[in-house]
């Protein structure tokens, strides 16, 4: 779609503005105010998008574009406002989903991440839901589903349930690198190269590292896909898509950022997270060692981990992690990343911080000092050192 920001005009405007008022996060426009005015992006309503983008987990930034837009078209819908069911051509989306899966999961009944849209695993708790209470289980949320979940008490106690069980499959899952599949996914590709400077771009630069990372993870003994090839650029949904159908374990996105400043420069990584409470432990988790990882082996500068509710992140059935490696903008992190040796270090980086997740802090080692030969002698059954 179209971004938004102050200065525009139009229909487009009007329903944003018309979309904030409803929220309650801008004043409605009064009787003076001409037809034209509730079309104008002025400083009001960029005030009322930043507000809203920061309860919302988005990048603060005051103009609206798809994630946003996305974003309000979801809030508008409460638990109750409309029939809720599986369509798979246009999945449903909205708060009332996201609340739907949130009462399942207190419930018991597991629905998967609560990120707000109505998928397969969803239909599936609701089913069962409706089965054990007598109703037909046809997974569709109307009236009479309704009532019977306001009628029942939470089930599940002590914890958010849904994380629970997000834990309980990584602990179930062991120490071992070998057999684990992950999609490692280059941001960007084929024509869409992402950031340049000159003939340098965030594509080719992703492409080698995850080339590289896919070798190391492939002598571990672990499954490793690339989500794309180097001629195409899949949407996010389509990456993730490609993640769920493979059964992956954990998916890693590997990007650069630009900036039109000159002067910003380094590391960042991100994990699933909305402002209305939806998160992924292990994905925070796996975040922060990467994170921790790459700052001890290249002393960039800490951008920190932030909780982002971004397509690839939200719609992967399993922990994503995105990795912004430096500024392609800023000389020093875009000197370092034509450096292959530092590219190396970074795939290293990476990989090490995916044992880390598995092995839950046991028989772990301070950050920055595993390296891949300690990785390949614990896979072998080796002791360090031997």
């Amino acid at each position: 779609m179209q971004l938004l920001s102050r200065g525009d005009t139009g229909p487009a405007v009007a329903e944003v503005r018309a979309a904030l008022e409803a929220l309650g996060l801008l004043e409605p426009a009064d009787a003076a105010h001409s037809v034209f005015d509730a079309a104008l992006f002025d400083s009001a309503l960029e005030d009322a998008v930043r507000a809203f983008q920061q309860n919302r987990g988005l990048i603060t930034d005051g103009v609206v574009g798809t994630a946003t837009y996305r974003a309000l078209r979801d809030a508008r819908w409460s638990l109750g406002d409309r029939m809720l069911c599986l369509q798979t051509t246009n999945m449903m989306t909205g708060d009332d989903v996201f609340a739907l899966q949130e009462r399942l999961l207190e419930l018991g009944y597991d629905s998967g991440r609560a990120d707000g849209a109505f998928g397969r695993q969803t239909e599936q708790a609701l089913r069962s839901f409706q089965r054990d209470y007598g109703m037909a289980p046809d997974g569709i949320c109307g009236p009479r589903t309704l009532r019977h979940l306001g009628y029942l008490g939470r089930k599940v106690t002590g914890g958010r349930p849904g994380l629970l069980r997000e834990q309980e499959r990584l602990h179930k899952a062991g120490p071992r690198l070998s057999g684990k599949r992950i999609v490692i996914d280059p941001g960007h590709g084929g024509s869409h190269p992402g950031g340049a400077v000159g003939d340098v771009t965030e594509a080719g630069l992703v492409s080698d590292i995850a080339r590289r990372l896919e070798g190391r993870m492939s002598a571990a003994g672990m499954e490793a896909l690339l989500s794309h090839g180097p001629q195409d650029c899949p949407t996010d949904a389509e990456r993730a898509g490609f993640a769920n159908s493979a059964g992956a374990d954990v998916v890693l996105s590997l990007h650069i950022d630009a900036n039109p400043s000159p002067a910003a420069n380094g590391l960042a990584a991100f994990h699933f997270g909305t402002g209305t409470g939806a998160t992924s432990t292990v994905g925070e988790a796996l975040a922060g060692y990467i994170h921790r990882e790459l700052l001890a082996r290249t002393r960039m500068t800490d951008c920190g981990v932030h909780p982002r509710p971004w397509e690839l992140l939200r719609l992967t059935r399993m922990p994503a992690v995105r990795v912004e490696i430096g500024y392609l903008t800023n000389d020093s992190d875009r000197h370092r990343l034509l450096d292959p040796a530092f590219r190396d270090v970074v795939a290293e980086g990476i990989l090490v911080a995916v044992k880390r997740l598995y092995l839950l802090g046991q028989n772990d080692k301070p950050t920055g000092t595993f390296t891949f030969s300690d990785i390949l002698q614990r896979e072998e059954g080796s002791p360090i050192g031997a």
